[in-house]
């Protein structure tokens, strides 16, 4: 059949095509008709001694410790268990194949797969931005930047659609304080953008705006800026701008 430890041997053995496939069914066809009496006193435990050795090259402890490696203080502090999805996914899958079989683990290691990728996608980080020179960076990595009075430049370091549109809006709210009067978001590293998003961003300028703070978005790209501009009428108009710095340049009637 195709078992796992049969294309583990088939590979071991240094197969390169599927002539390997005939080469078999006729070396069993050979056996069943010729060689039986040669294996029907074979004990099981030394068939079980076979199946292992062909699949033991198949564990792959240093695979496992490279995916584990992939995190980062700021991935924990941003997605917590989450962080390693990667990780969580393969030990989920490794076990279903251990536990069940071979097609109900590789469904398991899909099904975790999905679910932490909704679970990262519906709470993409929302950074606080601070200027270095020419560019604009992560304050959290940077606390020696000081950011600009009564201003605050954000970015979502992911796509906006409906799963994370509230995520979004409340993050962003968090940001605001008493002296905020102007919110800039920086949307060069949002790719897409869906008409649930858009609409959430209108009603976070008109929220902010009650609260006399002005809300303005900076270098929309791609697919982001085709749905805003197809948006871009009555109700959901949101004001864009180039840059980071002409969002902000008539503050007030002066250059920041």
């Amino acid at each position: 059949n195709g078992s796992l430890s049969k294309t583990a041997v088939n590979g071991g053995a240094g197969a390169k095509s599927q002539v390997s496939g005939l080469v078999v069914a006729a070396l069993t066809l050979v056996t069943l008709l010729f060689l039986t009496g040669l294996f029907e006193k074979l004990p099981e435990a030394t068939l079980s001694a076979v199946v292992i050795a062909a699949v033991i090259e198949l564990v792959d402890f240093s695979s496992l410790a490279a995916l584990y490696r992939v995190w980062t203080k700021r991935l924990g502090s941003i997605y917590g268990h989450a962080a390693r999805a990667d990780f969580a996914a393969a030990i989920a899958a490794m076990f279903g194949v251990l536990l069940f079989d071979t097609l109900p683990g590789l469904i398991i290691g899909i099904a975790v797969s999905m679910l932490l990728l909704l679970y990262r996608v519906s709470k993409p980080h929302v950074a606080a931005l601070a200027k270095d020179g020419t560019r604009w960076v992560d304050i959290s990595g940077h606390p020696d930047l000081k950011t600009l009075d009564g201003v605050v430049v954000v970015r979502v370091e992911a796509g906006m659609f409906f799963a994370n549109a509230d995520h979004v809006r409340d993050q962003i709210t968090g940001l605001v304080t008493a002296g905020t009067t102007m919110v800039v978001l920086d949307a060069e590293t949002s790719p897409f953008i869906d008409v649930s998003a858009a609409q959430m961003l209108a009603q976070l300028r008109d929220s902010l705006a009650r609260k006399n703070v002005s809300f303005r978005v900076a270098r929309d790209i791609g697919q982001f800026r085709d749905v805003l501009s197809g948006a871009d009428q009555g109700a959901l108009k949101v004001d864009v701008y180039p840059t980071v710095s002409q969002a902000l340049a008539d503050r007030d009637n002066t250059s920041a």
